[in-house]
């Protein structure tokens, strides 16, 4: 064969990178529909700290100024609020950039990396863009099962990413589960503690992981603004892990990977634990509410430690979830499909404002009723 047919006629990704399916964020539309309650992205329904919308305003008199690239006044912020060593914590553009920037850091072609069967996404397209290989572990009754994970690891194995709790289930391992999975790990199997939702759990056998992230060299525990701080849209998220973890991650994240807007509203906000409080006391009130009302439809819902849950649906015409989900978009009502997460009957619900989640019960009672439209249009 000649050099010439040989030679690619336009440039060609890399081995892996078309194996990977893009992330697909919930919708935020329903067209032609005047009032539209977006509970498909489990954004907080009390928006952010003032404080932080303050910060995030006085800073625009900055805007032709590069951003501090260490991040200091965030992850000094941070520091004071958990007691942390800020040369320990790591921030980026939400936790998202945080997980990528450890799966590039630790995990390369002929590595695999471990998540669970319905884990978030992003494990799967970090570990693919890394050029690693994505293992799956079977879960049991859509939760985290230790024994799967540790069936899973190989001498390939570098990485395992665990959401506690998880999305888009909302279930989550009490510590002594974590602890369990971490101690069974080999040492050079970096753990990742994904605790996105972590400020929302209200149960006395579950701890976000940061005493395991403190005291162990392979544990990276993860977090984020974008959910109980309400700053989804300046994507602000941070890590902590041992010195020599972090240090390999900063020498791959880039050198002004974060906005200055975004560095004093994620400093304002986290120092704001009365809006904190007064957002997870909201969805301690709701949370239940929205189980237990939508459960007297006759629909099963996952128990959930989170600020959503997950609504299932029975696989009957007309009934779907599918159909349910045309019914409530076309009354404003945004619910997400999971069905990349492989859970086709079903849909996640953000808890959101008392109207939205009042509003929900009724479309799905009228829905399940047999409303004039049921399953109309899906």
């Amino acid at each position: 064969m000649s050099a010439e047919a040989s030679t690619p006629s336009r440039p060609e990704p890399r081995s892996g990178v078309m194996a990977i399916s893009a992330y697909v964020p919930g919708k935020s539309h329903a067209p032609g529909v005047e009032k539209v309650y977006k509970l498909s992205s489990n954004e907080t329904p009390l928006g952010p700290s003032p404080k932080a919308v303050e910060a995030y305003a006085t800073s625009g008199a900055q805007l032709e100024e590069y951003p501090d690239g260490s991040a200091l006044v965030l992850r000094e912020a941070i520091a004071r609020t958990y007691g942390l060593d800020p040369d320990r914590i790591i921030c980026g553009a939400g936790s998202d950039e945080i997980l990528n920037l450890a799966a590039h850091s630790f995990v390369g072609p002929g590595d695999e990396a471990i998540y669970c069967e319905h884990g978030f996404l992003v494990y799967r397209i970090a570990t693919l863009a890394a050029g690693g290989t994505p293992v799956v572990a079977k879960e049991t009754d859509l939760t985290a099962d230790v024994d799967a994970i540790l069936a899973c690891v190989t001498p390939r194995t570098k990485m395992v990413f665990l959401a506690n709790p998880n999305n888009p289930t909302g279930t989550y391992l009490p510590m002594a589960e974590v602890r369990r999975l971490h101690a069974g790990l080999p040492a050079h199997v970096l753990l990742v503690l994904d605790a996105a939702y972590a400020e929302y759990v209200r149960r006395n056998d579950y701890e976000v992981g940061l005493e395991l992230a403190l005291s162990a060299p392979n544990v990276l525990m993860t977090r984020t603004f974008s959910k109980i701080h309400g700053l989804a849209g300046l994507r602000i998220g941070w890590g902590v892990a041992s010195a020599e973890i972090i240090d390999a991650m900063n020498r791959v994240r880039g050198p002004f990977n974060m906005n200055t807007p975004a560095l004093a509203a994620g400093a304002a906000a986290i120092a704001d634990t009365a809006h904190v409080e007064m957002a997870a006391d909201h969805n301690a009130r709701w949370l239940p509410w929205l189980t237990t009302e939508i459960e007297k439809l006759g629909l099963k819902v996952t128990p959930s430690v989170a600020n959503f849950i997950l609504i299932h649906f029975p696989d009957t015409p007309g009934r779907t979830a599918r159909d349910a989900d045309a019914f409530l978009t076309r009354r404003g009502l945004i619910l997400r499909a999971v069905t990349s997460y492989g859970l086709p009957d079903a849909l996640r619900m953000t808890v959101g404002s008392e109207e939205a989640n009042r509003l929900v019960v009724a479309a799905l009672g009228e829905f399940m009723a047999g409303g004039a439209d049921a399953g109309r249009g899906a």
